[in-house]
């Protein structure tokens, strides 16, 4: 059963927190989030704030916390196959209380529904904190177009009023 292994990117300015489900074998590989070229997430989130793509580690880090964004999944550990949402099973959820108390997040965004999902049945109970769902970056989610996923990621708001 995997573990989750990446480190949430977050600091004390964090106004936003992106979750997504579970680190894909291509991001377990990398030990970094969205790792798996065909993932568009790090293009749509430069495209968000009408910067750069990043193209390494420390820049991916430095956009998200560069524009008050926290990154991490739901899920602790999970049978899984391969990088396949649809077969996540056996889960156990991340504790983000951690984030939620050393960063002012005044809103938070799943990355698709099954981080939705699986945030409404785990840590919603706990923290109370609604979360919106976005259409996943994932290539799996081959429905959404950049362009249109772009449009959609448009409403992150760190201002959150």
């Amino acid at each position: 059963m995997p573990i989750h292994t990446i480190e949430p990117v977050y600091n004390s300015d964090s106004r936003v927190l992106i979750l997504g489900s579970f680190p894909s074998v291509k991001s377990r590989e990398q030990q970094f989030f969205y790792g798996h070229p065909q993932n568009r997430f790090w293009r749509v989130v430069a495209g968000v704030f009408d910067c750069p793509v990043p193209q390494n580690v420390p820049e991916k880090k430095a956009l998200l916390l560069g524009h008050g964004i926290a990154v991490w999944d739901v899920i602790a550990s999970c049978t899984i196959s391969g990088s396949s949402d649809a077969s996540i099973r056996d889960v156990v959820p991340n504790d983000i209380s951690g984030i939620l108390e050393a960063a002012d997040i005044c809103k938070i965004y799943a990355n698709g529904a099954k981080s939705y999902e699986l945030y409404q049945k785990y840590i919603y109970p706990q923290t109370k904190r609604e979360i919106e769902k976005l259409p996943s970056t994932s290539p799996a989610n081959a429905v959404f177009s950049y362009e249109r996923l772009l449009e959609a990621w448009k409403i992150i708001d760190i201002g959150c009023e």
